[in-house]
């Protein structure tokens, strides 16, 4: 795998992509991307957890939109709307391909709302073992590999409780506004 042609193929389609080695660098590039006193949101994502960067963005000098905080089910669901109008939403993906192209599966609805069309600024740390060789493979990691292992952490009856919203990004219409973080090591699912 060429992960430099990969960078190269997603700066053509207009995403913004870098590769840092480790988790580590990851936070730091996706926190170089984070104004203080921003708004930041994001939607249920292992990779920005398991990373360090939700934590660092909680302990930061940011406007926090967490859903996690809401009391009820509707105070979270409005929780998440506000995530669609934060300056920064933090996400991953779950499979990139060689040739440039993002997918993702979302239960709600509100991470791939919101990367698709919300926040002025989408920053995405992508393990390297989300890569797949090309576009036609994209579906079939995220439902064989990252949807099953998704809807175990969730407690879902059935893991197509999972699949509501597929999302293929080919083109970032707004140049730069999607970021793509490819890290180095395997991260989230």
């Amino acid at each position: 795998m060429d992960i430099q042609k990969i960078i190269g193929n997603l700066k053509k389609r207009g995403f913004e992509a870098v590769f840092v080695a480790n988790k580590a660098e990851a936070v730091e590039k996706a926190l170089s991307y984070i104004p203080e006193g921003s708004s930041v949101s994001w939607g249920g994502s292992v990779s920005i957890e398991e990373s360090g960067l939700l934590d660092r963005v909680k302990k930061g000098k940011y406007k926090v939109i967490d859903r996690a905080t809401g009391k009820t089910p509707e105070e979270k669901y409005e929780l998440m709307r506000k995530g669609l109008t934060a300056d920064t939403f933090l996400t991953s993906f779950n499979a990139v391909s060689e040739d440039g192209v993002l997918f993702n599966i979302d239960g709600n609805g509100n991470r791939v709302a919101a990367i698709t069309f919300g926040p002025d600024s989408v920053v995405a740390l992508v393990g390297i073992n989300k890569i797949v060789k090309s576009e036609a493979e994209l579906e079939e990691r995220a439902l064989k590999v990252a949807a099953p292992k998704n809807a175990k952490r969730l407690a879902l009856a059935d893991e197509k409780d999972i699949c509501a919203v597929f999302v293929r990004h080919r083109i970032c219409r707004v140049k730069g506004r999607i970021k793509i973080i490819l890290v180095g090591e395997e991260l989230g699912y």
